[in-house]
């Protein structure tokens, strides 16, 4: 079974929805997506509300929500087991990294500070998290000292956090990797360490060692700050920063639209053919989205809402991405 092409949908919004914005997070569960942090100018956090979208409607509302409540933030992130959503780090309006762990419950709308101070990892933001059935992972990101690449998850069942070994120096420290979870290993793809890189990286639980793959075919350029989700065996990068602004994260770099799906079994990268004949449905270059993989229409593709553009405008649309299996539309 390979991928060779898959299919944009761009989504029409109804109500009112969180507007545009780069640096927020946004993850699925069931048929409603929860958006959460962000800023419209620069290092700026827009607000704290929990947005959420309705997939078969469309439609965006915001919870009436009880508890714990995150206090604004950018560079956050954002991942869902279950039916429980966690939301780690980021940087508040003072550009000061955190490091609390929310969780929130989408069946009862509570929001609950799970874990804070010397618990866990260290303050950082613009990091990566992920999940599978029962662990949350963090990788990377800006700390208080500058970038980490430090690997940790928290098990929601047994409720306590877990710290891997640091991997060699050649997983270097960086901002806005991608992570994944597959074939029971935790991969780190790309991200920003004074440069743009273009490494990837496994951490195998088992034997508790890194190894850094050797990919080959179509790879792409080096870059951080893309959407990065799972599907399958296949890891699928679209979109960065592939070449930074001299003014940091206050001005937009060079982005790539191009999207790449990697065969985590043979390490082949190979670039896909994803736009229309018309280009309407095609997102186009962008980086610093909020990114999840879920089910539309029955079927699991990759969601992308905001981000930042070449102009440096903060992007308010929403995309769908199903991959094509075998390269046939079906």
């Amino acid at each position: 079974m390979t991928v060779a092409q898959g299919k944009w949908v761009k989504l029409n919004q109804k109500g009112t929805g969180p507007g545009a914005r780069s640096s927020h997070a946004i993850t699925i569960v069931g048929q409603k997506a929860y958006v959460f942090g962000g800023e419209f100018k620069p290092r700026t956090p827009v607000d704290n509300n929990l947005h959420m979208f309705d997939l078969n409607d469309q439609t965006w509302s915001v919870p009436e929500v009880t508890g714990d409540v995150p206090p604004p933030r950018v560079g956050v992130t954002m991942a869902a087991v279950g039916e429980t959503i966690y939301v780690f780090g980021g940087r508040d309006a003072t550009h000061k990294e955190l490091n609390e762990l929310y969780s929130f419950d989408t069946c009862t709308s509570k929001w609950s500070l799970i874990s804070s101070g010397d618990n866990g990892p260290a303050h950082r933001s613009y990091h990566s998290m992920t999940a599978n059935d029962r662990r949350v992972y963090i990788f990377g990101g800006c700390g208080v000292t500058g970038r980490l690449n430090d690997l940790w998850a928290y098990d929601v069942i047994e409720k306590t956090w877990i710290k891997f070994p640091v991997p060699g120096e050649n997983c270097k420290p960086r901002g806005g990797p991608g992570l994944a979870v597959t074939q029971g290993k935790i991969w780190v793809v790309y991200g920003f360490s004074g440069v743009e890189l273009d490494d990837v990286h496994f951490f195998d639980p088992v034997s508790e060692k890194w190894v850094q793959v050797e990919t080959s075919g179509e790879k792409p350029t080096a870059r951080s700050v893309c959407s990065t989700v799972v599907i399958g065996k296949y890891i699928f990068v679209y979109g960065g920063e592939v070449d930074p602004s001299d003014l940091g994260h206050l001005g937009a770099g060079k982005f790539s639209g191009d999207f790449y799906a990697l065969d985590t079994e043979t390490g082949e990268w190979k670039k896909l053919d994803d736009r229309s004949k018309s280009g309407d449905d095609h997102p186009g270059p962008r980086g610093w989205c909020a990114f999840a993989s879920g089910h539309r229409n029955g079927q699991l593709g990759l969601l992308v809402y905001g981000g930042n553009s070449p102009s440096n405008d903060r992007l308010g649309d929403i995309f769908f991405f199903t991959p094509c299996l075998n390269g046939d539309g079906k």
